[in-house]
């Protein structure tokens, strides 16, 4: 059986993140606000790789991302508290994440059947709309304490179960990845290079439309819970559409249907407010430069030059591989 060299470097570097970073916090290196951020790029690394199989590769453009973030954060949560005295914390947290992620699916069922009938800026409208609909569900509900938010979230997914969230951001990652790949995934990316050519070959664009929505809500899901258990407290606020153009902005920073763009994207905008906090007034200053240098990079044609030589060393070990 031929092993793939790239699985092996993918893993070899899995290992060395998880090493590294196992190592500075058993090793006291990190400050406080440092590690309270391990958990957050995890989640966000989640919620970036997520919204790319919609933006990147189906080729829809979803403002309303938070939403089922915080669709599984709220029912995972609610799981947690319930079971915190009952169940074992690792069976209460994996019950958790299931939870939500199923919760956010179901609801991802329910709005994908009729919104990705609409295209483009007609989709974005219509998901950002329900984005702050479920906002006002939750600020209402009183199960969800409504505007003053959830609260005594047992802690369960801190920097101390960094173990636990690093493997779900790698299963998370090996989806997406081996989803893109499959047949489904050569089908989803068909529909964003040409919509009538793939409806005209046979492609079930209304059935794969939806699968790639629903498959993403419940990975957001998942990564709602672990942001809940991380944090302690869920507020409404947390999930306006400020968070759905947060997480926009790490897929379309790291490149349209790029997975390695989206984790480098969202590790590097989660971490870098957190490491400019010394600049004080030039803060956010340096921040947009940041932003900016990096939108001007990815529309460089350095960065087209450096595709275009990637994808012609594909062709050409995929030409060998067939002789």
């Amino acid at each position: 059986m031929k092993i793939d060299k790239k699985i092996i470097v993918n893993a070899l570097i899995a290992l060395v993140v998880y090493a590294a970073v196992m190592g500075l916090v058993k090793g006291g290196v990190l400050s406080r606000q440092m590690m309270s951020l391990i958990t957050p790029v995890c989640v966000y690394v989640m919620m970036s790789v997520s919204l790319s199989l919609v933006v990147g590769f189906l080729g829809e453009l979803s403002l309303g991302h938070a939403a089922f973030m915080s669709i599984g954060a709220y029912t995972g949560c609610l799981f947690l508290i319930a079971t915190k005295d009952i169940l074992p914390v690792l069976v209460s947290l994996l019950l958790a994440v299931f939870i939500g992620g199923v919760a956010a699916a179901l609801l991802g069922v329910v709005i994908g059947i009729p919104v990705l009938r609409l295209k483009g800026d007609y989709l974005a409208i219509v998901t950002l709309g329900f984005g702050e609909i479920i906002k006002s569900v939750f600020n209402s509900l009183k199960i969800t304490g409504g505007a003053k938010g959830l609260s005594k979230i047992p802690l369960v997914a801190t920097y101390k179960n960094f173990t636990f969230v690093f493997i779900l951001m790698l299963l998370v990652i090996l989806l997406v990845s081996h989803l893109v790949n499959s047949r489904h995934g050569r089908a989803v990316c068909a529909i964003r290079d040409n919509y009538i050519a793939a409806e005209a070959v046979g492609v079930p664009v209304s059935r794969y439309k939806i699968l790639a929505f629903v498959i993403a809500a419940f990975m957001a899901g998942m990564a709602g819970v672990i942001y809940g258990a991380n944090l302690g407290i869920l507020k409404p606020a947390n999930f306006d559409y400020n968070a759905s153009i947060e997480i926009l902005v790490m897929v379309v920073l790291g490149g349209m249907g790029s997975i390695k763009g989206s984790i480098i994207a969202a590790v590097i905008l989660t971490l870098l407010p957190e490491l400019l906090r010394g600049a004080s007034d030039y803060r956010m200053l340096i921040y947009a430069i940041a932003l900016i240098s990096m939108m001007l990079f990815n529309n460089s044609a350095f960065k087209r030059n450096l595709t275009e030589k990637r994808n012609l060393k594909q062709a050409e070990k995929l030409s060998k591989e067939e002789v």
